[in-house]
């Protein structure tokens, strides 16, 4: 489940009248991710190209996922920009995890811009075979006549 913002649109149609100036801070848009299932756990990859690896942070709440991570402007001391469109700021996603989710054996891993988030499958959520008790063997049963 992700966070809705019902003012997003206006806040960028407000942006784009009033007009930023080129080079100044912007905050990230979005978090690209690719969340699959395989085996009994789930993957979850976040694009963070640029980002400084000690930023990033990943936490659970109350079966809530959230991945937040900075990304650092470059110093504008005596710059001259010609073209500013890589975002600066924090990028922040949120997910509901369900209840089949093993929260105390969530980890992550940050290689080469890409942040991966190891989701396992709680023991209670997974199929199993329930054994049937009872006689082992078939119980005869003989017709009366009347």
């Amino acid at each position: 489940m992700l966070r809705f913002d019902p003012f997003h649109d206006i806040d960028t149609v407000a942006r784009q009248l009033l007009g930023e100036a080129t080079g100044s801070a912007r905050a990230p848009r979005f978090m690209p991710m690719d969340l699959f299932k395989t085996g009994d756990h789930y993957v979850l990859n976040a694009d963070l190209p640029g980002v400084d690896p000690h930023s990033v942070e990943v936490s659970v709440d109350n079966g809530t996922l959230t991945l937040r991570a900075q990304r650092t402007a470059p110093s504008e001391e005596g710059v001259q920009w010609i073209a500013s469109e890589r975002f600066a700021g924090t990028y922040m996603r949120q997910l509901s995890l369900g209840e089949n989710a093993d929260v105390d054996k969530i980890s992550a891993t940050y290689n080469n811009g890409v942040l991966s988030v190891t989701i396992p499958i709680a023991a209670r959520a997974k199929p199993r075979r329930i054994e049937i008790s009872g006689e082992s063997q078939p119980k005869k049963i003989k017709a009366q006549s009347s």
